[in-house]
């Protein structure tokens, strides 16, 4: 069966990986003045060409800065667009473990400004990553625009800035795009757009919070959809385009429950991306049968394994999965990865280096020994 030599590949992995302890430190030293910016980059310089190693190693056909440069997968991004600031609020989400619950808080953020682009962002990151690959494609992972809306809802957007809201959409996007359009410059040809709240809105506790908002929890994934279509219209031919969708991770936890269900129809139909990383590692995650929408052409990637603890999986319990899933799609449109990240906020998932290094490879022999 075709490996693919355009991504998403049949062993691919979603972008965020552990920090080492020495960038860590580094992190530290820098927000208490004890180094400065420069020393700082060094030592990321270093991680990521270690971890790129790493993933070229392991077999893998794309290769991801692991976002060492990065406090949290999304924030980081979305406080550099014009217009966007932190807020003097803080947003706290409530997480979920087995062993029960914990909280994460972060500054919230206000639209103040019409939102622009005055500036690439994380382009100086892909440029250093794509020096550093060897064999591998480089992989860029940004939030989506649909992220800078559910992070705050009509609150956040000042009304005497945009009345309408039809006017914030065409500029959000507007600025994705032309981000996507310099990217492309710089010879991005693999560009992962993740977004949980294609995945939240499956929760029914999270429409809830939606309309509580004031939101349209019945149809605001469609809009988002829409708004993403628009970012990604003048991508270049080249570029391959992919999202991410879970339900939350920060610390082995998460916020939401739910299959695809309720988003799927028009997700898979209507998103005009080339593939789909999805989140099926538990029973939280729902059943395949939301597969039964997905268009020829369209790939999908098996978020199997999980990142949330150490203990590695059986390759027949994956291959039988595997096979589970392709009764709703075709094997040939199917792909192998970890459910989420090892690490979407700097502090990382419960499980060592080696425990992470162990499932980059399992995901690897498994797509070898389904796809060849």
């Amino acid at each position: 069966m075709d490996a693919r030599n355009r991504p998403p590949f049949r062993a691919d992995h979603v972008g965020s990986l552990l920090r080492p302890a020495a960038l860590l430190r580094a992190r530290e030293d820098r927000a208490a003045g004890r180094i400065t910016a420069d020393e700082l980059r060094a030592v990321e310089d270093d991680a990521i060409t270690e971890v790129v190693r790493m993933q070229e190693e392991v077999g893998l056909r794309s290769a991801t800065d692991g976002e060492f440069r990065r406090t949290s997968w999304h924030m980081d991004f979305i406080y550099q667009l014009g217009g966007i600031d932190p807020a003097d609020e803080k947003l706290t989400v409530r997480f979920f473990n087995d062993e029960g619950t914990l909280e994460f808080s972060s500054a919230a953020l206000r639209v103040h400004d019409r939102v622009s682009l005055a500036q690439p962002i994380f382009t100086d990151a892909f440029t250093y990553l794509q020096s550093q690959v060897k064999t591998n494609i480089p992989k860029l992972t940004i939030p989506s625009p649909s992220m800078v809306h559910y992070r705050g809802g009509r609150a956040a957007i000042d009304t005497a800035v945009y009345p309408d809201l039809d006017q914030f959409w065409d500029d959000l996007s507007a600025a994705y795009a032309e981000e996507v359009r310099q990217l492309g410059l710089l010879g991005c040809t693999y560009l992962q757009l993740d977004d949980t709240s294609l995945a939240y809105l499956n929760d029914p506790r999270q429409r809830e919070l939606v309309a509580a908002h004031g939101g349209d929890p019945m149809h605001q994934h469609e809009r988002y959809i829409r708004q993403i279509n628009a970012a990604l219209a003048g991508r270049p031919p080249e570029m391959a385009v992919t999202t991410h969708m879970c339900r939350g991770n920060f610390r082995s936890s998460w916020a939401a429950e739910g299959g695809y269900d309720f988003v799927a129809e028009a997700l898979f139909n209507q998103l005009d991306v080339d593939g789909f990383f999805l989140e099926y590692d538990d029973a939280r995650s729902g059943g395949f049968g939301p597969l039964r929408f997905v268009p020829p052409g369209k790939m999908v990637v098996l978020g199997l394994v999980t990142t949330k603890r150490g203990e590695l999986e059986s390759k027949d319990d994956l291959k039988r999965r595997i096979d589970e899933a392709a009764r709703y799609v075709p094997l040939e449109q199917l792909c192998l990865s970890p459910q989420c990240g090892f690490s979407s906020t700097v502090e990382g998932n419960t499980l060592t280096y080696d425990e992470q290094v162990a499932k980059l490879r399992l995901v690897v022999e498994t797509a070898t020994e389904v796809w060849g």
